[in-house]
């Protein structure tokens, strides 16, 4: 555990903007053949804590929306990114998203699983939401880009955002941006959980 905790409440976007950049380094596996769901999904509740995201393709024209295209659960070394447009959110993804023995750590945790809900029922378990638990630690920011940024003090990407997360073939720079953003929830809160707690005053 560190001593002090010099987490900032506040930080400026050309603050941030001006932070060396984080990636994921580790391997990334997209599955998007129904026969390799059960095989990933095993392997990641082996874990006891993965990051997760989720992506959905952008709609630029008003009252049009898609459904969540693609589910990011990364460990440490390796993020599995289940293309939901081309698999369904089979059974052993749902036991994994039930599992509450699997620590799954996000930012903006509800809206991630209200779109997951969208295309299927289930009983959400084992969830930490680092926009909720931030506060305890004296940071006002909420989202995953300054989170990053005022606790590891690196920057996160969001060059891939409204990329079309639907595309035949997902782009290495896609895939790497998708892996990033669950990843990276395993390290900010990670870092959180050695540094004192320093709440924000009111």
């Amino acid at each position: 555990m560190t001593t002090v905790n010099n987490f900032t409440d506040k930080i400026s976007n050309e603050d941030a903007a001006s932070l060396p950049a984080i990636e994921f380094g580790g391997e990334i596996r997209i599955i998007d053949q129904e026969r390799d769901i059960a095989e990933a999904c095993k392997i990641l509740a082996a874990e006891p804590m993965i990051g997760f995201d989720t992506e959905t393709r952008p709609s630029f024209r008003p009252g049009v929306t898609f459904r969540v295209s693609l589910l990011q659960l990364s460990t440490p070394r390796v993020c599995y990114l289940f293309r939901l447009n081309k698999i369904p959110l089979a059974k052993p993804i749902i036991q994994l998203l039930e599992n509450k023995q699997v620590m799954k750590i996000g930012a903006d945790v509800a809206g991630d699983l209200r779109s997951l809900h969208q295309i299927r029922h289930f009983r959400d378990a084992g969830f930490i939401d680092l926009q909720s638990i931030a506060p305890q630690w004296g940071i006002g920011e909420k989202s995953l880009r300054k989170l990053s940024a005022i606790v590891l003090g690196q920057r996160v990407s969001k060059a891939q955002r409204l990329s079309n997360w639907e595309a035949t073939t997902l782009t290495d720079k896609q895939q790497l941006y998708a892996a990033t953003d669950a990843w990276v929830c395993i390290r900010i809160y990670e870092t959180l959980l050695r540094t004192p707690k320093k709440p924000l005053r009111p």
